[in-house]
């Protein structure tokens, strides 16, 4: 678990990161404490304000690497989601920054495909699909956004894979679970505040 502190300097680091890239410029230094030197899976998210729609979300779901490379890799994979246009230096002022820190992902282990559904916890669980060169990740607090059973997650998290919905039920299907601890801007370069799963802070 991070620590307040710890949450607010992720998130401050990130905006520098986004800030530098997109404006071209040598990020500011930063003094990070020594948890950012361990390898954690991270999120970076970005929303626009004050509507919160999303402008992006890219991550690294595997502790690979130390958490501030993570950080600074994610943050700058966000301004290109190829999902959106590339964001623009004139959008830096507009967005809202969310990262999501992850615990490493354990596999779930069952007797039979069915009893992941009873495995799945909504609200603390992100999930990650596998079937071989398939593979799709969901965050714990999508299935809340989405008012989704556990069920509907499983099927969803197949379907960001690029697989059917039921693909879960195939005994060939990895499924791996993970949590996420949430720490966002309320507006932007605003305070900075843990955040449940719910979206609600703390």
């Amino acid at each position: 678990m991070l620590s307040n502190v710890d949450g607010i300097n992720a998130v401050k680091f990130t905006r520098n990161i986004i800030e530098s890239h997109v404006g071209k410029k040598n990020p500011k230094s930063c003094d990070l404490g020594p948890l950012f030197d361990q390898n954690r899976g991270v999120f970076v998210s970005l929303h626009t304000f004050p509507d919160f729609k999303l402008r992006g979300c890219i991550g690294i779901p595997e502790p690979v690497m130390p958490l501030k490379n993570a950080l600074a890799s994610a943050a700058k994979s966000a301004t290109k989601d190829p999902r959106f246009n590339k964001l623009e230096a004139n959008e830096i002022e507009k967005i809202v920054i969310e990262v999501t820190i992850l615990t490493k992902p354990e596999i779930i282990l069952v007797n039979s495909p069915r009893e992941y559904k009873y495995k799945v916890k909504i609200g603390r669980d992100g999930l990650i699909v596998e079937q071989g060169f398939f593979k799709g990740l969901l965050l714990p607090q999508v299935a809340v956004e989405q008012n989704w059973d556990p069920e509907e997650f499983l099927s969803n998290t197949c379907m960001k894979a690029g697989l059917l919905p039921d693909a879960w039920l195939d005994a060939q299907t990895k499924i791996y679970k993970f949590e996420g601890q949430i720490f966002s801007e309320v507006k932007p370069k605003g305070q900075i505040r843990e955040k449940t799963i719910d979206g609600s802070c703390y």
